[in-house]
């Protein structure tokens, strides 16, 4: 058989941290990813979507969430099946009964650890979580789940087969083996954001949509493809609309910051692109100056979305820097006072260099015609 594992939808992520265009259409990628998927399921042939928890970002979404979901994926032919993971854990009377409330004959909700036969002798094996944190492992139940008849058997759950630190869940965990312990053909999980190979048998599909910045990828799905005493062929598959990008560059001048930054948009699709940029060097002031108003003034623009570290990226006032702040009067005075602070060191220091990059600023804007 063929099916398409995914995980990590998250519908209804708010996204807050970014202007209302921004939110808006990274918002609705995560519902055109529904569609996405039903697309890819039915052009390779898999009549099953396996979803591995964390369909919701919340518990508690709004109606509209809910009515999306359910509505896109009644739209394709292919059986969905859903699983509760961390972020929307199953609980009486909470979110999946209104899910259950809303859906059609080809979408199923998987809220008790029992296991499904999803066609002749193809089983389903899933692990529901009932609690956002679970103390044990949520798999071990497989071990017990009668199967009659099997010719395979398929777990579907969300959780860590090892400790992702910062960057994933280290609740919910999952023993490394289960696959093998639980006598099973193939274990979709989710929880880690990126498509994961665990072992020939245990797969992370990631998120369809990618919603950090954490990695280079895009989201994907993968389709895999179940036979009889045979490992599972697996293939990833792009769904990723938006591409979150983290970038270091270290340039000590204005050529050596154009050159990099010509170089990622020959790689780049910049509307489809939310860039975290660090910035490091020592340059002049009139470089850092001309770099930072390149980011702010058109750079910026050219993206989704564009965030900018530039605190180590150090502008030292040059000779000719100097010289165009030369000039009489309480100004000149100010620039000069302003350089002896900076370069003195000590607390007054940072606030001094960005006095006098301030300083510079306003006075270019002023000499330009």
């Amino acid at each position: 058989m063929k099916f398409v594992h995914s995980a990590d939808w998250q519908l209804g992520k708010p996204f807050g941290r970014f202007e209302p265009d921004a939110r808006a259409a990274l918002h609705e990628a995560r519902f055109d990813a529904i569609d996405t998927l039903g697309r890819i399921a039915i052009e390779n042939g898999a009549e099953h979507v396996l979803v591995a928890g964390d369909v919701f970002d919340t518990d508690g979404p709004d109606d509209r969430t809910i009515v999306q979901a359910v509505s896109r994926m009644s739209r394709h032919s292919c059986r969905w099946w859903l699983l509760p993971g961390n972020h929307d854990y199953a609980r009486s009377g909470g979110l999946w009964d209104r899910v259950r409330s809303r859906l059609g004959p080809t979408i199923n909700v998987l809220t008790e650890a029992e296991p499904v036969e999803m066609e002749d002798g193809i089983w389903l094996l899933p692990a529901p979580l009932t609690y956002r944190h679970n103390l044990e492992d949520p798999t071990v139940a497989f071990d017990a789940m009668e199967t009659p008849g099997a010719r395979l058997r398929i777990g579907l759950a969300h959780g860590s087969i090892r400790d992702f630190g910062s960057r994933g869940e280290t609740k919910n965990q999952i023993a490394p083996d289960r696959a093998t312990r639980s006598r099973l053909d193939y274990l979709a999980l989710g929880d880690w954001h990126g498509a994961l190979q665990v072992d020939a048998r245990t797969w992370y599909s990631g998120t369809p949509e990618t919603d950090r910045f954490q990695r280079d990828d895009p989201g994907h799905v993968l389709l895999v493809e179940l036979a009889e005493s045979s490992e599972p062929i697996v293939k990833p598959i792009r769904t990723g609309r938006f591409q979150w990008l983290m970038r270091s560059w270290t340039v000590n001048d204005h050529a050596a910051f154009e050159a990099e930054r010509a170089r990622l948009l020959e790689t780049i699709d910049p509307p489809s692109t939310l860039l975290q940029l660090s910035l490091a060097g020592i340059t002049s002031l009139g470089d850092r100056v001309a770099m930072l108003q390149s980011l702010e003034h058109d750079f910026i623009h050219r993206l989704r979305f564009l965030d900018i570290r530039s605190d180590d990226l150090v502008g030292r006032p040059s000779e000719d820097d100097l010289a165009g702040l030369a000039v009489e009067g309480i100004l000149g005075v100010a620039a000069a006072r302003l350089n002896e602070q900076a370069s003195a060191g000590g607390t007054e220091a940072v606030l001094a260099k960005r006095a006098l990059e301030r300083l510079f600023v306003e006075y270019s804007r002023g000499e330009q015609p």
